[in-house]
């Protein structure tokens, strides 16, 4: 996400705080060279006109030039601006209404259909009870393809063949009512290109059923050209939200960056991956962190803790502290790993991790699932007491996994490592206390 731009941008900061003491010459040659990486990340020309003079404005006082450190202080400026130009704060759904309808629009191919069955997940975790509504009438398929996404999170979906769809969300509403749902996502057909037919059809849906929130579904992939279609469907709609998905193979984030000061819509959620699951609120904030290569620590640790196992957790603390790790505990922590994504995904969230990913992504995804198949290939008894994997025992494990017996005894040494190192620290922080209190702010 966003590769190119936080690359640049992290060059230019290492050669500012490089400095003792900054200029208004190098704050100039700075903002020149933040200026390029902005126009070459597609973020829209005056968007980024706006927002270098803004950091200009701030970056040329005292508080930056005679600061101790005023390479951090221009960071935190830059860090604050861009994050105001893209929102500043996180912008909920306005659900208030029972039940509360959600139009999702936008353009054939940017995935509203599955950002439909993303959403209505999210909100089931949040303790709603979402009804999916099939109103695209014109895509081959895009009925079975909502009704299966439907079933593979659990909610309802409302469809009517040969009703025109401004009647579908009627009857849907309807339905919501007895049935006692509080939020109706309605899927709408898409064109390849916006069209009369298409805003029609949206505004007679609106006209007849007033929805709480029109989110445009974006693909952040096309960078200007989904600020242009933003623009086209605020004209004639009204949007109240934007959903840019695919967020998560923009390497350059024009869109993100532009959009919202492009059309004054919020962005509320981005697409992160194909995944049911791949669907995040947007927060400006973290999204300026880690466009800067600060990482996104807080996203990550409220996503283990949503998606991974707390009681496996807690289960594995008290192995650790007795000394008890074992290899069906290294396998089990490895597929909890797998639930908060791709390994990219996780070092992208973590600070300074630009640094190192051109190099290591490939690398560790192919590590880990080496590892994956090399545990999966152990019986259960070889798990639970490794010392009885010998040679012949590596063979098998080499052969059923696909792999080689060096990779092999690579998890093998790899495991003990981490036995070792955790029984060390357990050791030095006293009984009863978790390895993981190292983590305590001191």
């Amino acid at each position: 996400m966003f590769e190119s731009l936080t690359t640049k941008l992290t060059e230019v900061f290492t050669r500012l705080r490089g400095r003792g003491a900054l200029s208004e010459a190098d704050i100039a040659v700075g903002l020149r060279e933040i200026r390029l990486a902005l126009l070459e990340a597609d973020v829209n020309y005056k968007v980024v006109k706006e927002l270098i003079e803004r950091i200009r404005t701030q970056a040329v006082g005292e508080a930056v030039l005679e600061s101790l450190t005023p390479g951090q202080q221009l960071i935190k400026i830059i860090r604050n601006e861009l994050a105001d130009t893209m929102g500043g704060a996180r912008t909920v759904l306005s659900l208030d209404r029972r039940p509360a309808v959600v139009l999702l629009v936008g353009l054939q191919g940017s995935g509203k259909t599955v950002t439909a069955a993303k959403l209505a997940a999210l909100l089931k975790k949040e303790g709603r009870k979402p009804v999916l509504v099939a109103a695209d009438v014109v895509r081959p398929a895009a009925v079975e393809q909502l009704e299966k996404l439907g079933a593979q999170v659990d909610v309802p979906v409302v469809s009517r063949a040969g009703t025109a769809p401004a009647r579908i969300v009627t009857e849907a509403v309807e339905w919501a009512v007895q049935n006692l749902c509080d939020v109706v996502l309605v899927d709408t057909a898409g064109r390849l290109q916006i069209d009369e037919r298409m805003m029609g059809e949206l505004e007679e849906m609106v006209g007849e059923t007033p929805p709480s929130e029109i989110l445009l579904v974006a693909d952040a992939m096309t960078g200007q050209e989904a600020v242009n279609v933003a623009g086209a469907f605020d004209e004639r709609l009204g949007l109240t939200g934007i959903v840019l998905t695919k967020l998560d193979g923009d390497a350059r984030g024009g869109a993100a960056l532009s959009i919202r000061h492009a059309t004054g819509r919020p962005i509320k959620y981005v697409g992160t991956g194909e995944k049911i699951d791949g669907l995040e609120p947007f927060h400006p904030q973290r999204m300026a962190d880690r466009i800067l290569g600060m990482g996104d620590v807080v996203t990550l640790i409220e996503q283990a803790e949503e998606r991974m196992d707390q009681r496996k957790a807690e289960d594995l603390v008290k192995r650790v502290r007795k000394n008890r790790l074992t290899l069906q505990d290294f396998l089990e922590q490895l597929e909890e790993m797998q639930k908060l994504g791709p390994v990219s995904q996780i070092l992208e969230r973590l600070p300074g991790a630009a640094k190192l990913r051109a190099a290591s992504d490939s690398e560790e995804e192919a590590e880990m699932k080496r590892a994956l198949a090399i545990l999966r290939s152990m019986t259960v008894q070889e798990r639970l007491n490794p010392s009885i994997i010998g040679g012949s025992r590596k063979k098998r494990i080499a052969r059923g996994s696909g792999t080689k017996v060096r990779d092999v005894n690579r998890v093998l040494s790899r495991f003990d490592e981490a036995k070792r190192a955790l029984k060390l620290v357990g050791g030095r922080r006293g009984k009863g206390r978790s390895p993981l209190d190292m983590f305590e702010a001191s």
